[in-house]
């Protein structure tokens, strides 16, 4: 969250509740501000298609908080015909006509015009990993780090089913939205993304990889990735600033056990 942003939209909105504004003027600050920061305001940034797919949303909501006061709606309607029918408002509302439709017209353009470039190389999907990582205030060796609770799976199977629960929940919490409830990459938000979320249940994904490897990319997300990902890297945040440790080994754990795959075994060098 970009607090820069949203503190100083929040504060303005509040501050044209003591102003005499009619219910219309209220609803378009509130449109306005809530576009400002899921546009402007959060970090990393939400894709295009997911922000207008909120302001949709909020617009249907406003429109129905509107009507459900029937003051407000009719004082709403003689504003509305007012500024419609008032020869003094002709020119507001000649601007306010050409406005919207040079609106449209300029987000197509801008969209039309940039051309989604190519990387320079080809990309990693599934780079090398650093020799060591900063979690918190730790230092994890990712090439002696090892998911501890992995050995419950045969030592304590009760206490390793626990471990998988609360997996389950972190997933179905933060990732669903995403990967999908099949893991499959395909969530109610993946095609906003390019390139769009891992897919799990694959097995040239995560059976191809470590747990150590599955704990950096959760931890460090897109912000993470060497530059041998980009241009086109992860949009994933990094749930090092939201997970604990061990709700990311414990959704680890829950990863391999719902696709029913093995995480990659570490190789001993001679």
């Amino acid at each position: 969250m970009n607090f820069l942003v949203v503190i100083p939209v929040i504060a303005i909105m509040f501050a044209f509740r003591y102003l005499k504004v009619n219910a219309l003027g209220w609803l378009a600050i509130w449109w306005i501000g809530l576009y400002i920061i899921f546009s402007y305001g959060i970090d990393p940034p939400l894709p295009s298609s997911i922000v207008f797919m909120f302001m949709g949303i909020i617009t249907i909501v406003l429109l129905a908080y509107l009507s459900s006061n029937s003051e407000d709606l009719e004082s709403t309607k003689q504003v509305t015909i007012r500024f419609i029918t008032d020869n003094k408002y002709v020119d507001y509302l000649t601007m306010v006509a050409a406005a919207i439709p040079l609106f449209v017209a300029f987000q197509i353009f801008i969209s039309a015009s940039d051309p989604i470039q190519p990387p320079l190389a080809t990309r990693t999907i599934h780079p090398v990993p650093p020799r060591e990582i900063q979690f918190n205030d730790k230092t994890m060796n990712l090439s002696s780090t090892h998911n501890p609770y992995r050995e419950l799976e045969q030592n304590d199977p009760e206490d390793f089913k626990e471990h998988l629960e609360n997996g389950h929940r972190i997933y179905f919490e933060n990732c669903v939205f995403c990967h999908g409830d099949d893991m499959k990459g395909k969530g109610i938000f993946a095609h906003g993304f390019d390139p769009i979320p891992a897919n799990f249940a694959d097995p040239t994904t995560i059976a191809m990889l470590q747990e150590n490897y599955l704990f950096w990319r959760i931890a460090k997300g897109g912000p993470g990735l060497p530059d041998e990902s980009t241009p086109w890297s992860s949009a994933m945040p990094a749930w090092e600033k939201f997970l604990t440790e061990e709700e990311i080994w414990d959704v680890t754990l829950f990863l391999y056990d719902y696709t029913e795959q093995k995480p990659r075994a570490v190789e001993e060098l001679e």
